[in-house]
């Protein structure tokens, strides 16, 4: 009967410690699913959990900056020692606030009240120079590490996510410390139009019918004659709507499709001119420039066509060319096929004559910047001026862009300048108009 009791009690015994053991590895597995494994910290689910059971907070967002060039340089190792450094940064800086890592560099900040956007503004203002110039070292090296923040001042907690994101994303565009998303901005907007013109690239793009080229003569000043055209790319809806490139390019590099319709424009230019005795030009980008299949494409498409000689393609924001050998090699290989360089959009921005000494183009356009008022801006003129002298001593023809009146024609003839677009001339259309 002893024996009986007793191992019932050690039954007993052991069920209990299983259960307690149980209980001990179901509260491990919680708090490691809730919890960030390198920091330590409580995660994006534990966020959310944490915002829904919450009515009164204010979520802000730190970023760190530039931490794939940190880590691509010093080494996931050190990157990883970033990020717990960061992060015990945050928690001492921060009193009576819970902090999270939610992304790989993205870490949150829940402040238990809602703060109005004054308030807010100073409480940013004052965490963002907390966290400015961060020194952490490791080993022997000094490693400075910055952020930017963002949050939301809206009225309500709806969507609180997306408002903080789109905010950073600003702050991260602007290059500023920090911004606060209000109802009154237009975030929302053009988040929905580019999501609008996302679903029209790639519908487009699907076998090319709906990009297609819208081509604008550019005429010889001193005869008034056609003698090529500039290949501009369109977008043609599912309702026969055309859209202008500045509405759907950004879109198409963000869902990075963008190449797609590099790709597309050049076939079909090239389509088109094979019965049009006419010269003719193409854009590129140093995106384009630098990417290998684009690069094949526009070799093949040289050498089977037997058209290198008549076409020139021309180099858009070249003050975004960070690798001038990649692109002196590229001009130099198309060359070999007759093809021709032209540098776009010249005097706009940071562009300067150095570009045009190191790329040696064959023609040089000038900004509609510059054109549109040359007939009014003296200070225009002087500089289409010195830009028209320079090319002249290197041999480089010169094309006015934006010529959109008589008197603009008139003036840009008078200074020199060897060709002239616009829409005084005429407007870009997807028929050759002779």
């Amino acid at each position: 009967m002893r024996n009986s009791v007793n191992n019932n009690q050690e039954q007993q015994d052991k069920i209990k410690f299983l259960t307690q053991e149980l209980l001990r590895v179901q509260k491990n597995l919680v708090e490691q699913f809730y919890t960030d494994s390198l920091t330590r910290l409580p995660n994006l689910y534990q966020l959310r959990h944490d915002l829904e059971e919450g009515s009164d907070f204010t979520l802000i967002i730190a970023n760190i900056d530039n931490f794939k060039l940190l880590n691509d340089f010093y080494g996931f190792v050190v990157g990883d020692f970033i990020l717990e450094s960061f992060a015990k940064s945050l928690k001492t800086e921060l009193d009576e606030v819970s902090v999270y890592r939610i992304a790989g560099d993205e870490f949150a900040i829940l402040v238990g009240k809602r703060m109005s956007f004054y308030l807010l503004k100073n409480y940013l203002t004052h965490l963002s120079k907390q966290l400015t110039h961060l020194k952490y070292a490791y080993a022997q090296t000094e490693i400075y590490v910055d952020c930017t923040l963002s949050s939301s001042a809206s009225f309500t907690s709806d969507d609180i996510f997306s408002k903080v994101n789109m905010a950073l994303k600003y702050a991260k565009k602007e290059q500023l410390k920090f911004w606060i998303y209000e109802d009154t901005m237009n975030f929302s907007q053009e988040y929905e139009s580019n999501l609008k013109y996302a679903t029209k690239v790639r519908k487009a793009i699907v076998d090319f019918s709906g990009i297609v080229p819208y081509f604008q003569p550019i005429i010889d000043n001193k005869t008034n004659e056609i003698i090529k055209f500039e290949a501009l790319s369109r977008l043609v809806d599912e309702d026969g709507a055309i859209h202008s490139p500045h509405n759907f390019i950004p879109v198409a590099k963000m869902i990075k499709v963008y190449d797609k319709i590099t790709m597309a424009i050049i076939d079909k230019s090239f389509q088109v001119f094979k019965s049009h005795a006419f010269d003719f030009s193409i854009n590129l980008s140093f995106e384009d420039i630098i990417n290998q299949d684009i690069y094949d494409f526009i070799i093949s498409k040289l050498r089977d066509s037997n058209m290198g000689h008549r076409v020139t393609f021309e180099l858009l924001e070249s003050e975004k060319v960070n690798d001038f050998n990649k692109v002196i090699h590229f001009f130099n290989e198309i060359k070999r096929y007759g093809a021709k360089v032209a540098i776009d959009d010249f005097g706009s921005g940071f562009s300067n004559f150095s570009y045009i000494t190191k790329l040696s183009p064959d023609f040089i356009k000038i900004d509609g910047s510059l054109i549109k008022d040359i007939d009014q801006d003296k200070n225009a003129q002087i500089i289409v001026e010195t830009i028209v002298d320079f090319s002249k001593k290197l041999g480089i023809k010169t094309v006015a862009e934006f010529v959109h009146s008589s008197t603009v024609l008139s003036t840009v003839k008078q200074l020199g300048i060897d060709y002239s677009q616009g829409y005084f001339i005429d407007m870009p259309s997807p028929h050759i108009l002779k």
